[in-house]
């Protein structure tokens, strides 16, 4: 039996029934940051604080990657079973654009506006086997 681990520690909250993104905010002007960052973007303060994202947004802009992830990003999957994904910016609702997987694939399926959940996937298998999980963005009318 593999176990399943995150593919980056710290990005969301794991294991949990309803993960959220994790990153951080700033003390001094409340910008909100992914991944978590030890200074802040906007006004260059190091007073930055954990802070929970959540889990739902909005599809900002979108594209559909059609071909294999280079390194670092690889997966599992072979020219004959990569399949085309969706890639695109969700806007949370501390107003931060994050950038994600998405689980449709089908340009007549996304819409800029629609409104996005966040779920846990496996990604690939880590050299002893384990399964290394990542998030993505698919609708929120898919989950429920």
């Amino acid at each position: 039996m593999s176990s399943e681990k995150p593919l980056h520690e710290g990005l969301f909250s794991w294991p949990s029934a309803s993960p959220t993104l994790l990153g951080s905010r700033c003390m001094d002007c409340g910008e909100h940051a992914f991944p978590s960052q030890d200074s802040c973007r906007a006004c260059s303060r190091q007073n930055m604080a954990p802070a929970d994202l959540g889990s739902e947004g909005t599809l900002w802009t979108w594209t559909i990657q059609s071909f294999m992830p280079k390194t670092p990003y690889h997966t599992d999957e072979t020219p004959e079973t990569f399949a085309p994904y969706g890639v695109g910016y969700v806007e949370l609702a501390s107003g931060l654009k994050v950038e994600s997987r998405l689980r449709e694939n089908t340009p007549d399926k996304l819409q800029i506006g629609m409104p996005m959940k966040l779920e846990i996937i496996p990604m690939r298998k880590d050299d002893n086997g384990a399964d290394l999980v990542t998030f993505q963005f698919c609708s929120a009318e898919e989950l429920g």
